[in-house]
């Protein structure tokens, strides 16, 4: 069991702040950090499917300039009007704008149980794509300290958390803007971003409905 925490679980872990990060704006760090090859690494050691994903991932970043990643960054998920690809759950979630502002305080809530604070460095909605991806490490994170811990009320409780948070929020909203990423990119890699963290998203989904 020591072994599958500090592998598999560990990995899951990695790859899910991974590809939070990825979905800030693009920056050489990602290069100098050698962010690509931690996140082969960790996909690696989780499923074939994702250790591709993330080689293509890889590949595409190197392929373009910075620049012009950055473009297809901000006509994506910033603006200048609005977003091809509104990178916000409660936008997904409900065509009813006076009921987004509910959706977003439904995930709030969600991250306080989870004792989630968004960065004060974070200047966005705390449903943005990238927050909820950090949510879901901290979850998978509090799922490998019960597991260590072998505190069986603990790894209850953060296993319900985790299928609650993918089965109410996440896992509702992220395929259709994975749609609309897919449609709406410029270059390849956003493309190939939101396409392995939605076969992550559906491994975590289905791990959590075995437990």
């Amino acid at each position: 069991m020591s072994e599958y925490i500090n592998g598999k679980a560990g990995a899951r872990e990695n790859l899910c702040r991974f590809l939070a990060a990825c979905y800030y704006e693009p920056c050489v760090d990602f290069v100098e950090e050698r962010l690509f090859d931690s996140m082969l690494a960790a996909a690696s050691v989780i499923h074939p499917d994702l250790a591709e994903g993330a080689r293509k991932l890889g590949k595409e970043f190197v392929a373009q300039d910075i620049e012009t990643l950055l473009i297809d960054h901000t006509a994506l998920f910033i603006g200048p009007s609005q977003p091809k690809a509104m990178p916000y759950g409660s936008f997904w979630q409900t065509d009813d704008q006076s009921m987004r502002q509910d959706a977003t305080m439904a995930v709030v809530e969600i991250y306080a149980q989870g004792g989630f604070e968004v960065d004060e460095d974070v200047h966005d909605f705390p449903d943005h794509v990238a927050v909820e991806l950090e949510f879901l490490y901290v979850l998978i994170f509090a799922q490998n300290q019960a597991q260590l811990s072998g505190n069986a009320d603990d790894l209850s409780a953060a296993n319900a958390l985790h299928r609650r948070f993918l089965d109410e929020h996440l896992g509702t909203w992220f395929d259709a803007f994975a749609a609309s990423v897919n449609s709406g990119a410029e270059t390849a890699f956003y493309r190939e971003l939101v396409d392995l963290t939605g076969c992550f998203s559906r491994m975590e989904s289905k791990l959590s409905r075995l437990r």
